[in-house]
């Protein structure tokens, strides 16, 4: 068998198994792709070759009905903890080792996954472009001289390059929709709480999520499932009704005219081929979503990441990027009263998505209105980056869930993704519709009989 051309999707290596593949021989072909690739900014920790080998002689029998992620490589973001191996949210004064498995990640351990590593990422997951770390830039899986999108970086792209099946990152303001959107792949954002975050250094702790990067939704939603569910040790844990993907959701809204903001006309073009996958969609003003944004980065939540690490950063002087420095100072200018005060105006804004949603069943979005390039970023470390959060930040502020999809390429041939968002609870119905859109990309795209 010629693994180097063996897509690295569950269902291909779960066929493979089935035929006599070894999970060492699928833990040493994902080790000579990482190699392939050439890319010193993607993990920040390998495990050990003999660890894997163990690990993978230790599963018990290929069962994928009872073990749903038997023998599948999987990469984790570096701020969850994985036991054994350094931690260090790239920060490297930070870094230790942990003695726990994240509540996640001692998950996919159980459905038989096999953890090859922790990914790089932006600083204290404080970013959304992928560049703010103080290791080598993970490279973006199909632009190399565009961003790779943050906060978590290696996470996406180690998935994009076929280095693993999944991965796991966090999302607080869209660090796990927009690097799947900038690298082509699926990024599935759980409802709040629905995975606990026990063993997860947040950077927002009441709005962050553990995500999931995946080449296909099929994958996404099988590792969500595995990981999903509640755990009454985690304060900020919320059950969910659980339900499977089934009917396709119809009533869909898309940005009106005045609230598209996508920069460039290929990106554009994009957008118009991805509306047309949806079926039936409703242009609908979404300013009042839209404004909600201004709370995470423009209001007191910026004192939120303080409260993460800033007791770290204050007997650590120097030991931050200069641009988590940078957003870490924004916090002392708020006070307790600013606090309440964002506090009434997010239930404003949460008042109005229950409003929304009460009309229609999913939002969707172009997941990104931009594609910053890495010169661009080392011209203005602040402005794209603000920017790609158009359509992501204000997400998590209104308790709504999110999946970003891959859609139709831009002319000029970078990826181009489509969000789709529904409020809490609604992660299988984006799921059924993630599942349709993709299917209707696949058709567009067969080749035509002469």
């Amino acid at each position: 068998m010629d693994l180097s051309t063996l897509p690295f999707s569950r269902a291909a290596l779960h066929a493979a198994y089935a035929g006599g593949l070894t999970p060492g021989a699928a833990i040493a072909e994902a080790l000579r792709r990482l190699e392939a690739a050439a890319d010193p900014g993607i993990f920040l920790d390998i495990a050990p070759t003999a660890d894997l080998d163990a690990a993978a002689a230790a599963l018990p029998a290929f069962d994928p009905a009872r073990f749903p992620l038997w023998g599948i490589p999987v990469a984790v973001k570096d701020n969850i903890a994985v036991a054994g191996r350094p931690m260090t949210a790239a920060c490297p004064a930070f870094a230790h080792v942990p003695s726990e498995d994240a509540v996640a990640v001692a998950r996919l351990r159980d459905a038989g996954a096999l953890i090859i590593g922790k990914t790089n990422l932006d600083q204290f997951a404080t970013g959304l472009v992928g560049v703010r770390t103080p290791y080598p830039v993970p490279r973006n899986a199909v632009a190399p001289d565009r961003v790779p999108g943050g906060s978590s970086s290696g996470s996406a792209v180690a998935v994009a390059r076929g280095i693993v099946t999944a991965a796991l990152g966090t999302d607080t303001a869209g660090s796990g929709r927009i690097p799947a959107a900038l690298n082509g792949i699926v990024g599935l954002k759980p409802s709040v709480g629905a995975v606990s975050s026990r063993g997860m250094l947040p950077a927002c702790r009441s709005l962050d999520c553990i995500s999931v990067f995946a080449t296909t939704p099929d994958d996404a939603w099988a590792t969500y499932r595995v990981i999903a569910g509640e755990d009454r040790a985690d304060p900020f844990s919320r059950p969910i009704a659980w339900a499977e993907p089934g009917v396709v959701p119809t009533r869909i809204a898309i940005p009106a005219p005045a609230d598209l903001h996508i920069d460039d006309a290929p990106g554009r073009a994009a957008w118009d081929a991805a509306r047309a996958l949806l079926p039936a969609p409703e242009e609908a003003p979404i300013t009042g979503l839209l404004d909600a944004a201004k709370l995470l980065y423009d209001g007191p939540w910026i004192a939120e990441r303080a409260a993460a690490f800033g007791d770290f950063a204050a007997a650590n002087p120097g030991a931050l990027h200069p641009v988590t420095e940078a957003i870490l100072a924004g916090a002392a200018r708020f006070s307790a009263v600013d606090a309440f005060r964002g506090l009434y105006r997010l239930a404003e804004h949460r008042r109005i998505a229950e409003d929304f949603f009460a009309r229609f069943e999913v939002l969707a979005v172009p997941s990104a209105p931009n594609f910053p390039t890495l010169a661009e970023l080392e011209a203005d470390p602040f402005g794209p980056n603000a920017r790609l959060g158009t359509y992501t930040n204000f997400v998590n502020l209104l308790d709504l869930a999110a999946l970003a999809v891959p859609g139709p390429a831009r002319p000029d041939g970078l990826p181009a993704g489509i969000t789709l968002i529904g409020p809490r609870g609604s992660d299988a119905a984006l799921m059924a519709l993630a599942r349709d859109v993709t299917a209707r990309l696949a058709r567009r795209q067969e080749p035509r009989a002469a």
